[in-house]
């Protein structure tokens, strides 16, 4: 089975010629290079990687990310992350998918405004609508709106939930599934199921989140999901291992055999790695 890892973040050990922001979010030990990924997907049969931008590791400096992507061309692609309120923002855009192997533009919030719903944020969907690449959204539930404003305007955009709002156990789960599963009916949206480890209270299999990702699945389907790691697991989601992520989608969710192949790559693939 084709298995792409959608979600990894990775840092340099070479901290002079990518420096990090003045208090970063590090991970433990100084794992989350790319060399440690490359181990950690190849012990666990990952074929491919999606490489998400750093923000609070590097802020919106994207160099590490291009130059890996760049670098390995044949497992990995980049996903940037710029700053939608900088009016050079789009031709950065257009320059990092031009030059340096980068699929994907992680779109946030406009820092001015805290909203998804901004005229900036509509200047970066519509460059990478010119450039076709994929838009991650990384948001909460106050956002949720705006983004369903924002995919109704951008119809044919391809557009990944980034960790599905960051669902998480506890009194604020069913609202934020709801706000989730609303979302499922604009056509153009996927939902990224990272968010197991990240939300549950437990260790592996993290049962408590099963049944939020179960109707994740049912609402999107299984076309429109797609499995990502959170490396470094270390710094992430530290209750579980790399593998035993893998493992809750591969052996532990109640999912289907042909639900599974969407999920951990068949989706991704579409979306990422058409070439694989």
């Amino acid at each position: 089975m084709l298995i792409i890892d959608t979600h990894a973040h990775i840092y340099s050990p070479d901290e002079k010629k990518y420096p990090p922001l003045p208090k970063p979010y590090r991970p433990p030990g100084g794992k989350g290079s790319t060399e440690d990924l490359a181990k950690e997907i190849k012990a666990a049969g990952v074929r491919a990687v999606c490489a998400i931008q750093t923000q609070t590791f590097y802020g919106f400096d994207n160099r590490y990310v291009c130059d890996s992507a760049r670098a390995n061309p044949s497992w990995m692609i980049g996903v940037c992350n710029l700053n939608p309120d900088d009016p050079k923002s789009p031709d950065v855009l257009r320059a990092l998918a031009r030059d340096c192997a980068i699929r994907g533009y992680r779109s946030i919030p406009s820092p001015r405004s805290k909203q998804l719903d901004d005229a900036s944020v509509r200047r970066m969907w519509r460059a990478a609508a010119e450039l076709g690449i994929v838009v991650n959204v990384l948001i909460n539930r106050e956002n949720a709106a705006g983004l369903g404003k924002l995919l109704g305007e951008f119809p044919t955009l391809r557009v990944v939930l980034d960790h599905s709002m960051n669902i998480k156990a506890g009194p604020d789960m069913k609202a934020i599934v709801n706000d989730v599963l609303r979302l499922a009916r604009f056509k153009n949206l996927r939902a990224k199921l990272t968010f197991i480890p990240t939300g549950s209270t437990t260790g592996y299999p993290c049962a408590d989140m099963h049944e939020a990702c179960l109707e994740v699945i049912q609402a999107y389907g299984a076309e429109r999901c797609v499995w990502g790691s959170d490396f470094p697991c270390e710094l992430w989601c530290p209750k579980v291992t790399y593998q035993e992520h893998l493992r809750i989608f591969q052996k532990d969710l109640p999912l289907k055999e042909d639900q599974r192949a969407q999920i951990l790559g068949g989706t991704a693939k579409k979306l990422w790695f058409p070439a694989l």
